[in-house]
């Protein structure tokens, strides 16, 4: 079991966040006209859906969330003290976000934004949310799936695709709304695998291994891809039938396979760049505000595209085209500028430190842990409405919920020794009377 902290789940969290961005920042096509934005995605060339098998990441995402939810889950002093910290430090860079977002649709409006430009950015805000929900589930889960990870090891992902594959095809026979199964099924498998990555056979795969575990990952995408109901973009598209991402396929845990063989095939040159100094410290950066990063790349997109688009009436080229590449690295630029500024006023959110020891009991943190999904959920599908259309059927329901979710994970009790000093969580189970 790793026992220090693994460079190579480092570069797979960054490199991650980084494909996450920019797939978010590449896709918007946008012009404006007469009160209405028109949206496409690029990634609807034809063609470039192949793209989607790589900058589809949160697989990697889930599979490297997996790996070290084992890891601190073994060092934890108890079940209790664990799902306390997770929970709220999930949730805790979620507060800023809410807070402006319940502010901004109307402030909007106030300076005559109309509706549907409107609408489109309040829903962008508040859809990456569907993330921090149904992790939130994962990690009231995780208890369990540990648990079911010593008893039976690589049977346990197993039977989650195979339950997964079962949920397709009942998708896929008129039964849609069962697809949702997924996105605990399909999810917690790759979880598992993060698991067997930290104590399994694939943390101990040569280069020839992981290729060969690539090679039938990617060799399944393809085939259920060719000669099934799946269509080829790992991403939803506008106007397509079927998305293998809301709610996810099964596809997406053979293409986590592929993607997880590819990068352990590299694992000792992935290693060898997070110890360059400069890597090592732009990762110990990144990975310190890696969901204020997450929670912020789209509000930022919402910036320059209201300056640009809205306000001085910028049409996106069409992409592919050479003005198209020749405007991309400004869209960047722009929307990296605007990100590192939203992080320089609410990552800190994030970078508190807890040393304190839960005062709630599991159950009550596994019914703070379903509120706060539910919560993040129900934000994630409707959006932050302005205030001024009804609170009953704006967002404050759903914040409201989130919110009691987290104050239901309880007051944490600073742990402090007879020199006054802050404990750390590895001390906690030494302390008389605090080992659970």
């Amino acid at each position: 079991m790793h026992t220090s902290r693994d460079r190579f789940l480092d570069v797979v969290r960054a490199g991650a966040i980084l494909a996450v961005i920019a797939q978010h920042w590449i896709m918007p096509v946008l012009s404006y006209s007469d009160g209405h934005l028109a949206t496409g995605n690029a990634l609807a060339t034809p063609g470039w859906w192949v793209v989607t098998w790589l900058s589809q990441v949160m697989p990697l995402v889930f599979f490297a969330g997996g790996a070290a939810n084992l890891i601190s889950f073994r060092r934890a002093g108890s079940t209790q003290q664990w799902l306390a910290g997770r929970i709220k430090r999930l949730m805790v860079p979620v507060l800023p976000l809410m807070a402006v977002w319940l502010i901004v649709p109307d402030f909007l409006r106030g300076l005559g934004v109309p509706p549907q430009p409107l609408q489109v950015g309040s829903a962008i805000a508040a859809q990456l949310l569907w993330f921090l929900a149904v992790y939130v589930l994962v990690v009231l889960l995780t208890p369990l799936m540990v648990a079911a990870h010593r008893r039976w090891g690589l049977k346990v992902p197993l039977v989650m695709g195979a339950a997964g594959i079962l949920v397709d095809v009942a998708r896929f026979n008129d039964f849609g709304y069962i697809g949702y199964a997924n996105a605990i099924f399909v999810w917690v498998a790759v979880h598992q695998l993060g698991f067997h990555y930290v104590e399994g056979r694939l943390g101990s795969l040569t280069r020839r291994g992981a290729l060969a575990l690539s090679a039938a990952g990617f060799g399944v995408t393809a085939s259920l891809v060719a000669f099934g109901p799946y269509p080829a973009s790992m991403i939803g598209m506008p106007g397509a039938p079927v998305s293998n991402m809301s709610p996810p396929t099964v596809l997406l845990a053979f293409l986590a396979v592929g993607q997880i063989g590819l990068l352990l095939a590299f694992r000792p040159q992935l290693n060898a760049l997070a110890a360059r100094p400069g890597i090592g410290d732009a990762l110990g950066w990144l990975g310190a505000r890696f969901m204020s990063v997450y929670l912020w790349h789209m509000p930022a997109l919402i910036v320059v595209a209201g300056v640009t688009v809205y306000g001085l009436g910028y049409e996106t080229p069409t992409p592919g085209t050479v003005f198209w590449l020749v405007m991309a690295p400004a869209w960047f630029a722009a929307c990296g500028m605007v990100l590192f500024g939203l992080l320089r006023l609410f990552a800190h959110f994030e970078m508190q430190r807890d040393t304190a020891v839960a005062t709630a009991k599991v159950p009550q943190l596994v019914a703070a842990g379903l509120m706060v999904s539910g919560g993040l959920l129900g934000l994630a599908a409707h959006g932050f409405a302005p205030l001024s259309d009804g609170i009953a059927r704006g967002p404050v329901p759903w914040v409201v919920l989130a919110t009691a979710g987290f104050l239901l994970a309880g007051k944490q009790i600073p742990v402090v020794d007879l020199l006054g000093r802050a404990v750390t969580v590895s001390e906690r189970a030494t302390l008389p009377g605090l080992k659970r």
